[in-house]
């Protein structure tokens, strides 16, 4: 077994130790045929005795998270980060598509250790509190990436979309979507707002790469979805 290994839709790849082992539409893992995602996007090597990841793009971040959700970081274009974990799980969106593949490391840096669950009926992160229609939001956006039964590869429903599946009006889920955002970006969760005030366009996919990854809402969670299709609180 080697050192390093990734798996990409139940195939795995190995990383030479002495080699840059890279991501992208080309390389040594080639994602997918999309326009939206660069030739090279991440990369894989080591560097005195540690394995880092790096972004190597210029347009896409990353969501970076150990598999407790414990650990989270945005590996922005032009940053690399260690890979100190037995298994970190590595998600990114281009275009329509989301995509996830996980690193493996078979002599970690650190010992992951199990989290206990939030009560059921609301979800704490940090100081954040989110009331069931709002935590309603997040899983209308993420119900494709929680179904996705073992493969790298899912789209992020449109804001209509979401809005259908949950039978609210466009205005109600702009403005619950607006305050989800705003509670986690004054929390330090990056890429939920833009510039000026004005929020991400990119944000709803932020949001799930962010609450998956974070264990925020889970595959267990989406029967909420059912009892929040009230048109009005």
């Amino acid at each position: 077994m080697a050192e390093v290994s990734i798996e990409f839709c139940g195939e795995w790849y190995d990383a030479g130790d002495d080699d840059v082992f890279r991501i992208g539409r080309e390389g040594d893992l080639e994602i997918d045929d999309n326009p939206y995602l660069h030739r090279k996007f991440l990369e894989i090597c080591r560097y005195e005795n540690i394995w880092w990841l790096a972004n190597v793009g210029s347009m896409i971040s990353a969501t970076i998270a150990d598999t407790s959700g414990g650990m989270q970081a945005w590996l922005a274009p032009g940053a690399r980060i260690p890979m100190v974990f037995s298994q970190t799980n590595v998600v990114f969106t281009a275009g329509p598509t989301t995509y996830e593949l996980s690193v493996h490391v078979k002599t970690p840096s650190f010992r992951q250790e199990a989290r206990d669950h939030d009560a059921v009926g609301e979800t704490t992160i940090g100081p954040v509190i989110f009331t069931d229609s709002q935590k309603a939001l997040i899983l209308a956006l993420a119900e494709p990436m929680l179904k996705r039964d073992g493969t790298g590869l899912s789209s992020i429903p449109s804001s209509s979309q979401a809005a259908a599946r949950l039978g609210w009006p466009m205005t109600k889920f702009n403005r619950k979507l607006d305050n989800v955002c705003d509670k986690l970006d004054r929390v330090g969760v990056a890429g939920l707002r833009g510039g000026g005030g004005k929020a991400a366009t990119n944000r709803r996919a932020r949001l799930v790469e962010h609450a998956v990854t974070s264990h925020l809402v889970t595959a267990a969670d989406l029967p909420l979805l059912e009892t929040q299709r009230d048109p009005e609180d």
